[in-house]
This record gives structure tokens, C-alpha cells and sequence, in this order.
């Protein structure tokens, strides 16, 4: 079968998850004997990467002009589809993918993505279009699509797939990370991650060495917003002899960054749909603190502790990414029992061990070929109730 993905602002290694998550799905596609093809609008730099095929009628950075004439793009995208023989063809984004618009050849089914919540037009657009499926990332983002009055009929979760280049510590080696290991923290220049509230509540006693990395986007937010974080981020680990603040670091050095943590904390402030840096860090070993909501429940499970919010209902259903609930929320104060957790986490050797041997099964559904496999038979129609 062959399988064409389309972003307009793909990248080979941007810091975002669906860049990452499309080149990893992909693989995992060739792997068990499909083609996939990237068909993208630049950047330069991109040309060498495998199956991938830049357009001529439209830049990465000319994205205003696909609303003023889509019909070039459109016609392209048509005949690159045709010319490859696709049979389904995924919109990995509404705008940046095409979903609104949905320019696929005829017979071929079509996918739209959805990592974040939205309710534009252009969304709107997009499932007007009447995909043949969609792939929101997670069970949680399905539900707060459907809270936020969103038919979700036809929705199934597909998780981020995981590259194989990490390996999980042995347990001796576990034993010393556990014991004098750094704890690190990955995350990107975005005032939602809670870097400068993690750091704030950073007590004045905690002796491990602290690794921050804090990459930066050409997406969003706003060049001039990430810098005003990275600026606020800096000064504050100035002011922390054990803070380090590390640049991004290339994707396939992440999973071996994080099985050298003793721990990994997630500290963002607004509910992951997914979280690709703590999937990273189960899949080779490394236990997880972070905030009870969002996708993490779900994802980190056993392999680590989540810090419940007190302003969020214990166990209620309540709308987080379009409701007020997170308004009355303190994240330095919370960010305090974060490093409260992880301590007590750290200084219990059995509950310790027994999150790093649960880690490796909370993302052992999450391989290329595993989630290759699932995307297959939601694009085909095999599956008709999502039990992901």
C-alpha cells in the first residue's frame, strides 16, 4: 500500500511532536512493507530525506497565499497523489496539512490528524470535508473534543510511535541514577510548559544536579515570545548553582538523554494531548513526575507519580482545554510538590524500581510497526470502536 503524509512546515528535526511523530509513523510503515511518501513545502534543508517530495506551487513560508489562490496547491498535491499511485492520503494538520481544503485524488481515502484541540473554521472546514477517519493523538483529546460539543463519531486515538534508539539502564546501573543521578527535564521556549514556575519553586535543598533542555521552534509560539522565555528560563537557573540549561537536542538523542535521568519531570501547566518527551522517557526506563491531567494519567500509569491539581475536580469530567477550571490553579506551589514527589519517589528504593520496570509496558503499544499497524486498520475501516 502506499501512504502519502502532508505538511506544508515539515521539517527534518523540529522540536514538535507531529513532525517527529509523521517520520517515525512512516518507518514504522516501510518496515512492514509500505511505501510512505512526505509531501511538504520546504523548509530548505529537507531535500535529502527519504520518499519526501516538495512542492512547486507553494512554500513553507507562503502559507498566506494558500488562502488567497488554493487551487495551484491543490492541483499539485492531485497530481503527486496520482503520479505515486497513493491509497490514502493523511492531512497531518488543518491548515498546514491540507485538511481544510482536502485536495485528494478521487479513490483515494483520505485521514485527517488532530494533536490540539481547535474549533476555527478551519477545523470546521476540515471535518466537513468528511474524512474517511481521524486520528486525534490521544483518548483525551477525543474527550475534550467531545465535551466541547464536537461530533467525535469516527474518532480513534493514534499515539506518537517511538523510535528505537534507546535502551533502557540495566538494574544496577538504574540503582546509581536512582541514587545520584541527575533529574532532567525536556521541554520546549513555550510559556504553557511551566519552566519558569518549575524553576521558581526549585527548593533551596534539593542537591541533584538539574538538566533543563529548552528547545526552540520556527513554528510558534511567536520567535519573540520564545525568547522572552528563554531569557526568564536562563535568569532564574542563574540563580540555582544545580540548574543547567541545555539547547534542543536532535531527536534521536532524546531517549538517550532521558535513560540517564534518574527522573523525568513534566511540568507543563496546560494539559498534554500527548507528551512526546515523556513517552520518551518511559521507553527507556525512566519513571515520570508530573501533573495529573491531561494525557499523562493514561500514559505514565504506575511508571511514576502525577501531582493532582486541587482546583480540578478528584476523578470529574470537566472541560480543561476550553474551560476556566485551570484559571484558579497555582503552578509554583504545585511545582513545589512536584519536587516534593520526586524526591520521595527517588528516596524509595522499591516504589522507585518497581515505576522504572512499569515504564517500559505503558508505551510497549507504541513501536513504529504497533502503531503502523493500528493506523492501517483505522484507514481501511477495520476498526469501528477505538479501545486504545
Amino acid at each position: 500500500m502506499n501512504i502519502a503524509f502532508v505538511l506544508l512546515t515539515r521539517g527534518c528535526d523540529e522540536p514538535a511532536g507531529v513532525e517527529r511523530a509523521i517520520a517515525v509513523l512512516a518507518d514504522g510503515l516501510r518496515e512492514i512493507g509500505h511505501r510512505a511518501v512526505l509531501i511538504a513545502g520546504g523548509p530548505p534543508g529537507v531535500e535529502e530525506e527519504r520518499d519526501l517530495v516538495l512542492l512547486a506551487s507553494l512554500r513553507f513560508d507562503e502559507l498566506p497565499r494558500l488562502f488567497e489562490d488554493p487551487q495551484p496547491v491543490c492541483r499539485e498535491v492531485r497530481e503527486i497523489l496520482i503520479a505515486h499511485d497513493i491509497d490514502v492520503v493523511c492531512w497531518a494538520d488543518a491548515v498546514a496539512g491540507l485538511g481544510f481544503l482536502s485536495p485528494a485524488a478521487p479513490g483515494v481515502r483520505t485521514a485527517l490528524m488532530v494533536r490540539n484541540l481547535r474549533m476555527d473554521d478551519h477545523m470546521r472546514h476540515s471535518l466537513a470535508q468528511r474524512p474517511d477517519a481521524v486520528l486525534a493523538v490521544s483518548p483525551f483529546l477525543i474527550d475534550e473534543a467531545a465535551q466541547a460539543g464536537m461530533d467525535t463519531t469516527g474518532w480513534h486515538a493514534l499515539p506518537d510511535a517511538l523510535p528505537t534508539t534507546g535502551r533502557a539502564p540495566g538494574r544496577e546501573e538504574r540503582e546509581r541514577l536512582r541514587r545520584i543521578g541527575p533529574v532532567r527535564i525536556l521541554t520546549r521556549a513555550d510559556p504553557a510548559k511551566g519552566s519558569m514556575e518549575l524553576l521558581d519553586a526549585l527548593p533551596e535543598s534539593f542537591g541533584r544536579p538539574v538538566q533543563l533542555v529548552l528547545a526552540e521552534t520556527g513554528l510558534e509560539p511567536p520567535p519573540e515570545v520564545q525568547a522572552d522565555v528563554v531569557k526568564a528560563v536562563r535568569s532564574r537557573a542563574a540563580a540555582c548553582p544545580n540548574v543547567e540549561v541545555l539547547h534542543g537536542l536532535p531527536w534521536p538523542e532524546v531517549q538517550p538523554f532521558l535513560a540517564e535521568a534518574a527522573v523525568t519531570l513534566a511540568p507543563s501547566t496546560r494539559p498534554e494531548t500527548f507528551n512526546d518527551g515523556v513517552a520518551a522517557s518511559l521507553s527507556v526506563g525512566t519513571p515520570v513526575v508530573g501533573y495529573d491531567f491531561g494525557h499523562l494519567p493514561l500514559l505514565v500509569g504506575g511508571a511514576g507519580r502525577l501531582v493532582p491539581l486541587d482546583a480540578l475536580r478528584p476523578g470529574g469530567r470537566q472541560p480543561l482545554l476550553t474551560g476556566r477550571a485551570l484559571e484558579a490553579v497555582d503552578f509554583t506551589s504545585s511545582g513545589a510538590r512536584l519536587w516534593r514527589t520526586a524526591t520521595e519517589l527517588l528516596d524509595n528504593a522499591v516504589a522507585y524500581h518497581a515505576a522504572a520496570a512499569q515504564a517500559l509496558h505503558q508505551v510497549a503499544d507504541h513501536s513504529p510497526t504497533a502503531v503502523a499497524e493500528r493506523f492501517l486498520r483505522i484507514t481501511n475501516g477495520s476498526v469501528t470502536t477505538d479501545g486504545w
